[in-house]
């Protein structure tokens, strides 16, 4: 089996065995020992991990990430199927190569039903088998990341489109409202302040995710919203602003956090249109205020007008 570019690497793959057997832990070990000598060790280099039991696994895996778990279906704690079941509800998303001494084929079929990535017999374990079987989940897990990426850089053009086509087609009630020309036609400066401002604020909604800290973003918008607001900004605006920032974002960085650009871009976009929508009911309750007390007679004592104007 060719060996893809993308595993052609110096670092080591950390393999994670949960194993509750010394004398099998060492076994597997030695399997991927230094004193092994093929094109497959040579070219894929592993680091073992071994811990006895899962609630050991679920410890180590809160600090550490790796490439895939080596499962024996029978440890002390459960046995069979319901090892791979209850290890699969605990790594969802982890790639796991399940083992055992049965020679029950009817578990093969099992294990494979329920999420295993491969199966090995411990009769017929070498250094060979194992890294073949290693080698294939890997290479199996670069071609699943592929083809999710693709789907999700079309998806993400496929959005792009969408909203371009938005700001394409100004309506003729939003022309009236806010007049025909963008902020970009009109105010090319502006525009590159205001898309500055909202590249800063996705940067704080990406750290505010990650990090579990308190940016105070909702404010900060509100506040972007007011001054996109005494600009006359329509919703067309923020969109322009919203597609020009993602598209220089994602400008020569990974798939992933361009998803995240994208995930949280749709929150920001969506919560400014809210703040300026706001904006402009207040906006236009304050002008309905100042034409009512326009049209109160002057015999009508300051105070009174002020209550009509706040019941109004």
């Amino acid at each position: 089996m060719e060996l893809s570019r993308d595993y052609m690497t110096q670092e080591p793959y950390q393999i994670l065995l949960i194993e509750d057997d010394s004398a099998t832990a060492v076994m597997v070990d030695h399997c991927f020992g230094p004193s092994i000598v093929s094109p497959l060790a040579e070219r894929l280099p592993v680091q073992i991990t071994t811990v006895s039991n899962l609630a050991e696994a679920v410890d180590i895996c809160q600090d550490r990430e790796f490439a895939v778990v080596l499962l024996d279906l029978f440890l002390s704690e459960l046995q069979g199927i319901d090892t791979l079941i209850k290890a699969r509800t605990i790594f969802p998303d982890q790639s796991i190569i399940v083992y055992s001494q049965s020679e029950d084929e009817h578990l093969v079929i099992q294990a494979f039903q329920h999420g295993a990535d491969g199966y090995l017999r411990l009769k017929n374990l070498d250094s060979y088998l194992l890294y073949y079987e290693l080698l294939s989940v890997l290479e199996r897990n670069i071609y699943r990341r592929k083809s999710e990426n693709q789907r999700n850089l079309a998806s993400q053009q496929k959005e792009y489109s969408a909203l371009e086509t938005l700001i394409s087609s100004t309506t003729s009630v939003t022309a009236r409202m806010f007049g025909s020309d963008t902020i970009k036609d009109s105010f090319p400066e502006l525009f590159g302040e205001l898309k500055q401002t909202y590249g800063e604020l996705l940067e704080l909604a990406l750290d505010q995710r990650a990090f579990r800290v308190d940016h105070n973003l909702s404010e900060r918008l509100r506040n972007l919203a007011d001054r996109l607001g005494f600009m006359k900004a329509s919703p067309r605006d923020i969109i322009e602003i919203h597609t020009t920032v993602l598209k220089e974002k994602n400008h020569n960085i990974n798939v992933i956090k361009s998803q995240a650009y994208a995930t949280e871009g749709r929150l920001i976009v969506l919560e400014l249109m809210g703040y300026l929508a706001s904006f402009y009911r207040k906006y236009y309750v304050s002008l309905n205020n100042l034409n009512i007390s326009s049209r109160i007679s002057p015999r009508f004592p300051p105070k009174i007008v002020l209550k009509l104007i706040i019941f109004a």
